[in-house]
């Protein structure tokens, strides 16, 4: 870093989010829960699936950011202290999350088809799954899982919080090991999430890789979209002096590394499934291989992997912000288009239903995410003030 960066350095103060961007965001807000209102009357069961694709995309986003932060603690990472802060604003939706997972169980009998007790007489199979899939340990879950992940939101974010104004070095000691204690919680609670969310609205079919292959879009996106919030921070000259292309550079090789990661578990999954030929597993794939669905099957392979792999080779492509953020919109899109891709086969399995309702009750979950993430930062300093490492990340070089 050059001299007259370390000159304009100045002390870290809170966000101040403009007034538009808090319009937009509420806006937002309110149109996603009037078109999801609308549908309710029009479509009761597509209402339903495109509340749990925006409900899901953006508590993956909040618990990517909790991760995020988690993994930079228990590793004692220097370079990320002075854009972890950004991540930790990400975990802040995880209380909205809460109550929108309370009001996913009023929709849940219209999602699952364990929840029809006729279909259940009706069904060996199902029958044999019900000590797993049935309501009363389904709200056990949700409720079990949620009181985990905001204890750790509590003590990680609250703590980290804290260290800015007492400055206590055992505060350090603390977020490595509630961190340590978090990264095996969140791994085995994030799994039976997104197998009771997403993989149970096919009940009859299983596949042990899916905890894995949500994890793996859930940490991609989530760092496309701390690209982002990065991005944006340093345009409106906050993080000035603090973060600079060599972080935006690290953040570059994680996206490309994890782009790589989704492709490898997609393939594996699909690969192993369909070589073994069961017909209780391939079942998946073949509602997803006809009709308007195999061209959005193909589209995650060419803009999931292949574009944003061959954008973020180059080494100067992850030190330059406007290429960065152009893969990293491309990325998050995606990622909505692999969860409509997880969940709307199973509301019509020959036709791809879409329209404006489900972009509107998506921007809906993003106007509430965007909300809670520029309330944080607004309330906080957007650089940990007083974290012992934070010399290593005002000094971060890469050279490789």
């Amino acid at each position: 870093m050059s001299a007259s960066t370390h000159a304009t350095r100045s002390a870290p103060q809170p966000l101040v989010v403009s007034s538009r961007l808090k319009t937009i965001s509420m806006v937002f807000a309110f149109l996603g829960l009037a078109s999801f209102v609308a549908l309710l009357f029009m479509n009761k069961e597509r209402a339903w699936h495109a509340y749990l694709t925006g409900y899901f995309y953006f508590t993956s986003l909040a618990l990517g950011g909790m991760f995020f932060a988690a993994i930079q603690h228990l590793s004692k990472a220097g370079w990320s202290v002075n854009i972890r802060r950004l991540s930790e604003s990400m975990a802040s939706f995880l209380p909205v999350a809460f109550v929108g997972g309370v009001i996913l169980l009023i929709g849940a009998p219209t999602l699952y088809l364990w929840l029809d007790k006729g279909a259940v007489a009706a069904d060996h199979l199902l029958q044999h799954k019900s000590g797993y899939l049935n309501m009363t340990f389904f709200v056990i879950r949700l409720v079990a899982f949620f009181g985990i992940w905001i204890f750790f939101w509590n003590k990680i974010i609250g703590l980290s919080v804290k260290q800015d104004e007492t400055g206590e070095e055992k505060i350090t000691s603390k977020l490595t090991a509630f961190s340590v204690a978090f990264a095996p919680f969140f791994a085995i609670t994030y799994s039976f999430f997104s197998i009771d969310l997403l993989m149970s609205l096919e009940p009859h079919w299983f596949s042990t890789m899916f905890g894995v292959y949500a994890f793996a879009g859930l940490f991609q996106s989530t760092l496309a979209f701390l690209v982002l919030l990065v991005i944006y921070c340093m345009k409106k000259g906050v993080l000035t002096g603090y973060v600079d292309e060599n972080h935006l550079h690290d953040l570059g090789k994680f996206l490309f590394a994890f782009t790589v990661f989704w492709a490898y578990i997609a393939y594996s999954q699909f690969m192993l499934i369909w070589y073994a030929n069961l017909p209780e597993e391939t079942v998946f794939f073949i509602h997803r291989m006809h009709g308007g669905w195999l061209w959005v099957s193909a589209s995650l392979i060419v803009f999931k992997f292949i574009v944003p792999f061959l954008a973020l080779l180059p080494q100067r492509a992850k030190r330059n912000p406007n290429h960065l953020a152009s893969v990293a919109v491309l990325i998050l899109i995606m990622q909505y288009v692999d969860f409509y891709w997880l969940v709307y086969p199973n509301l019509d399995s020959h036709h791809v239903v879409f329209s404006i309702f489900e972009v509107l009750v998506w921007l809906g979950f993003g106007g509430a995410f965007l909300m809670t993430t520029f309330r944080f930062l607004s309330k906080n300093a957007i650089i940990p003030r007083k974290d012992p490492r934070q010399a290593e990340s005002n000094h971060h070089h890469v050279v490789y």
